[in-house]
């Protein structure tokens, strides 16, 4: 349990892509090499305007027939094996305060077996008391299915958390569940959605979130 705080936050819980992982290079190249894959004609510049945490959307954006959904989760996943994402910077000092005073949950919607991997290979598993990923619920963000599952896992009120993310959708899920939300603008082509959607607190990285954490401590 957090110790050292009055305060009546008690958990804090990160999305993983784009906000704690610098996944932007891996993520769009996969993207792109899975749609050449495919026969379709996307660039950045398309996938900028129709990205989303929640895939499927980016696929029915591109037109991919659902019965090529697997094929493409398949091409995306064999395209992105090919890089090795690194933690956005000041990710490991971050948490490190951030665990002194709270406990830490994982909510992201990549999947298990990717996010698990990448965990292990920080070094960063035992830190999050719970990883709530793609798999775990029938409903993906913005939808607050998940959120709600690392809530119960957890043991924990809405009001007692906050959420740490660098989409839209973090914010709208965040809201839907009844939790606090903190946006970051990271590399992802979300930061026009993040400002239009006027969050409380908008970072522009993710060393400003101590701050703002012992902000609320008062």
């Amino acid at each position: 349990m957090p110790t050292g705080t009055n305060s009546p936050l008690q958990a804090v819980l990160f999305d993983w892509d784009g906000t704690l992982l610098d996944s932007f290079d891996a993520d769009s190249s996969a993207y792109l090499a899975m749609f050449h894959e495919l026969g379709i004609p996307w660039g950045l510049k398309e996938l900028a305007i129709h990205y989303t945490p929640n895939w499927h959307r980016v696929y029915r954006a591109a037109k991919i027939p659902r019965s090529k959904y697997e094929i493409a989760d398949k091409l995306w996943a064999k395209n992105y094996s090919h890089h090795a994402p690194k933690l956005v910077p000041g990710t490991r000092s971050v948490l490190a305060w951030v665990a002194r005073r709270y406990q830490l949950g994982l909510v992201t919607s990549g999947d298990r077996t990717r996010v698990l991997r990448q965990l292990r290979h920080f070094r960063l598993t035992r830190a999050f008391a719970t990883h709530v990923c793609a798999d775990d619920t029938p409903h993906k963000k913005p939808h607050p299915a998940p959120l709600r599952l690392a809530l119960k896992q957890m043991c924990l009120e809405p009001s007692a958390c906050v959420y740490v993310g660098d989409s839209p959708h973090d914010l709208e899920m965040s809201k839907r569940a009844g939790v606090r939300a903190i946006a970051v603008i990271g590399r992802f082509p979300t930061e026009a959605g993040l400002r239009a959607a006027k969050p409380e607190f908008l970072l522009n990285s993710l060393k400003e979130l101590p701050a703002v954490l012992r902000s609320l401590e008062k």
